[in-house]
Order: C-alpha cells, then structure tokens, then sequence
C-alpha cells in the first residue's frame, strides 16, 4: 500500500511539473504606436494622418511544442486608431479592441524569439473627436516581432501588426501598430 502511494505522489509531482514546463501563463502591457493606413478621405474631404500613442494590456499564454517552438496566444485589450487633419478640423479616433493573437514563437536561444502569427480583433470602444461611428466591428490582422526572456519570468516583445481588413466602413483605411510590451510569466 505504502509503494502504491508513494508511486501515486511521484506521478502527480512529475506531471505537475511536465504540465508546468509545458504551459505558462503570465500578464504583459505596453505601449502602442498606433496609426492608420490607406486613403484618410471621408465624405470627399482629404485628411492628413497622425499616428497616436496608446497602450494594450492583457492576459498572455505560453504552450511549448518543441524545444525551440511554441505556440503564445494572447487575450488583450488594445487602443488603436489616427489623428486626422485638414486646413480646417483635426480629430482623434481611437478604437478600443478586444484583440486575440496567436503567435509561433521560434526560439533561437533560450531566451531570444522570432515570433509571427494572425490576430482576431473585435471592437468594443469608438473614441472619437467628432460625430461618426463609423468603425467596423471585427478586424483580421497578422503580427510580427521579437521577443526576449530577461529570467525565467520576466520578459520584453516587440511586434509589428498590419490590419488586413477595412478599419473603417467610410474610409479606406487599415490598423497599423508597433507594440512595445513587458511581461510576466507565473
């Protein structure tokens, strides 16, 4: 009996720590560089386009396949959006998502990662300095970056994103955002 419990307590201490070696799951936020790209006329007015500063927060989660592969998909929230001006009027739209990437992450160290894979957005948030929403409410993206492990928690991403479906239903315009995160892994 004593052998059959003591083998029972290694099998769920060695799982535990297979399923912990596995699986991560931490928190990052950072900051966006958020612009819009494309033609900024609306109505039949030309605009010229700014980008904004914003930020994104979020839960993050890491499942190891291989070695050097694995598999990040992330729930986050996400401001996006442009400053838009003519000779008359300036606005700001900023867009708030709910955006769930899912990146493969190539590791070519132990610490240091290339990372790419395709983003869900949906729109939960239209900030904007002027009467129109006009927003879509779901956007297809695919993002790019890198990634470093500062210890076995820490870690710092940087990661480019591209819209590929119309951010807006009167302009013909995409999301385009570098992020800038940090993070911890539990």
């Amino acid at each position: 009996m004593k052998k059959i419990l003591l083998a029972a307590v290694l099998f769920i201490a060695t799982s535990a720590t297979i399923q912990a070696q596995l699986l991560q799951i931490g928190v990052k936020a950072g900051v966006n560089f958020a612009s819009q790209t494309g033609d900024a006329s609306m109505q039949g007015v030309a605009f010229d386009k700014d980008g904004i500063t914003s930020y994104h927060a979020g839960l993050v989660a890491e499942i190891k396949l291989l070695d050097k592969f694995s598999v990040q998909p992330e729930l986050l929230y996400s401001t996006q959006g442009a400053t838009y001006k003519n000779a008359v009027d300036e606005f700001k739209n900023e867009l708030g998502y709910l955006s769930i990437p899912v990146m493969a992450k190539f590791y070519l160290t132990d610490s240091f990662s290339l990372e790419v894979g395709p983003q869900a957005s949906f729109l939960l948030s239209e900030k904007n300095d002027f009467d129109v929403k006009d927003a879509e409410t779901f956007e297809f993206g695919l993002n790019a970056g890198v990634g470093f492990k500062i210890t076995k928690n820490f870690f710092v991403q940087g990661r480019y994103g591209l819209g590929l479906t119309e951010a807006s239903k009167n302009a013909d315009v995409k999301n385009s955002t570098v992020q800038i995160s940090a993070g911890f892994m539990f």
